[in-house]
């Protein structure tokens, strides 16, 4: 059995990149491209979140299903306590621009597990059965199942109207707007905050097949529990 010392920083890593998410998924991403308003199709969150299947298939690779789903219940614990703590005392030292509703910070901490969760460990799933074909893109192919479900979970509870009676709703996630920023089809701007944060994503579990390549050769060989 691995000690827990010797993993402690996937769950580090891994609660850092979850509560750093929880916090930027409440800021579009403001400015424009070609008279696209990115604020209409893309969080900060949707840039630093997709790491998380990295640390995940990183502990997978390295120590096995059984510890990686440790880590993964151990990392979600933390990070939806300091997703509930962080953003008042972020906020109270001037890092982030205004005060998140106690009852937003829960739906979102709600929202966040249950996509977290569900996600990382259908990841973990994937990944070891493509490992078993002897498929050198498992990492790949288990982040993008991952991120497709992680996606569809977290923007329905955290923004969907359908949702209010966990916590209240956030007003301009709930304004119609053009789909996509430019689409003629007119939407809840969260409908397009899910697709842009799907679509950066999925590009980034393609890129960060690198960094995981270059990682994973440096262990000899795994270290199972």
């Amino acid at each position: 059995m691995s000690r827990l010392s010797s993993y402690v920083p996937f769950v580090v890593a891994m609660s850092l990149v979850v509560v750093a998410s929880n916090v930027l998924v409440q800021f579009p991403v403001n400015g424009e491209i070609g008279g696209l308003a990115l604020a209409d199709i893309l969080t900060w969150g949707a840039f630093t979140y997709p790491f998380a299947f990295l640390v995940t298939d990183l502990a997978n690779r390295r120590y096995g299903p059984t510890v990686a789903r440790r880590i993964v219940f151990v990392g979600f614990t933390l990070a939806i306590i300091c997703s509930i703590v962080a953003p008042p005392l972020l906020f109270k030292y001037g890092y982030i621009p205004y005060e998140t509703a106690a009852g937003r910070l829960v739906r979102i901490a709600i929202a966040s597990g249950a996509a977290f969760l569900t996600a990382q460990l259908l990841d973990i799933t994937v990944f070891n059965w493509l490992r078993r074909q002897s498929w050198w893109r498992a990492p790949v192919f288990g982040s993008l199942a991952g991120s497709v479900l992680d996606t569809a979970i977290f923007f329905g509870v955290a923004f969907s109207a359908a949702f209010a009676l966990i916590g209240p709703n956030d007003a301009f996630a709930l304004e119609n707007a053009r789909l996509l920023g430019f689409l003629p089809v007119e939407t809840a701007r969260w409908i397009s905050w899910a697709l842009g944060d799907l679509t950066v994503k999925l590009l980034i579990a393609v890129f960060a097949l690198i960094p995981y390549r270059l990682i994973a050769a440096k262990w000899s060989q795994p270290i199972l529990a």
